[in-house]
């Protein structure tokens, strides 16, 4: 299966004397960003899968092109392996829709966190059970953050990066509008002139500034 644009394909060592099984163990992985690194859950999948697939889209992305893609590749006989539930799926529906599905097709299920036969009924029951809890546990999480961010804003603290300029850099800049471009002023305070005017537009300072009358425009008023 070719790799799709924002996906890595993880195969085994080359070097290795066996032969490519006809049923292979697919692994998939997904990671919210670019910036999370998936090593711990490769090496992890690395042990027990013939080819590893790496996707980064967030949990709840409309689309997954590269889960897709690997879930019309698998062929009677195949197995799916994940790390972890929340690796795979959105929700706990979604899982349970897409192990049933699998299961039709004749291709295992396997988690690794949770060793689980998905072929039998009990261990289907099993599955939506952990699946529900899974999903519960995300929820919390989500849930405890934001109550988390909402208190540290209610006690003044500022969330996310820390601005580049003060207050007061803000209002001296301000003031020196009058003789000087905008452009200018931010080269000489070492920020963009983009980053300068969201500054004054986040104190409330209005940007640009209206241009005063000329006395010619004042003697024919």
């Amino acid at each position: 299966m070719a790799a799709a644009p924002d996906e890595e394909q993880i195969g085994k060592d080359r070097f290795r004397s066996h032969p490519m099984p006809t049923s292979r163990r697919l692994g998939y992985i997904r990671v919210s960003t670019r910036a999370q690194a998936p090593d711990r859950q490769i090496e992890i999948l690395r042990a027990e899968c013939d080819e590893i697939y790496v996707e980064h889209v967030s949990a709840v992305a409309a689309e997954r092109p590269v889960f897709d893609k690997l879930i019309t590749d698998l062929k009677p006989g195949d197995t799916f392996v994940v790390v972890d539930l929340d690796r795979a799926f959105r929700s706990a529906v979604d899982a349970i829709l897409v192990s049933s599905a699998l299961r039709q097709q004749g291709v295992k299920f396997k988690i690794l966190s949770f060793p689980l036969d998905t072929t039998s009924e009990e261990g289907e029951l099993f599955f939506g059970i952990v699946a529900l809890f899974a999903q519960f546990e995300r929820r919390i999480i989500s849930r405890r953050t934001r109550e988390g961010l909402d208190a540290a804003r209610a006690k003044g603290v500022t969330l996310g990066r820390r601005p580049k300029l003060t207050e007061q850099q803000i209002r001296t800049a301000y003031g020196q509008l009058s003789t000087l471009g905008c452009k200018d002023i931010a080269k000489g305070l070492g920020v963009s002139r983009i980053t300068l005017q969201r500054s004054f537009r986040r104190l409330g300072l209005h940007y640009p500034i209206r241009a005063t009358k000329t006395a010619k425009e004042l003697t024919h008023a």
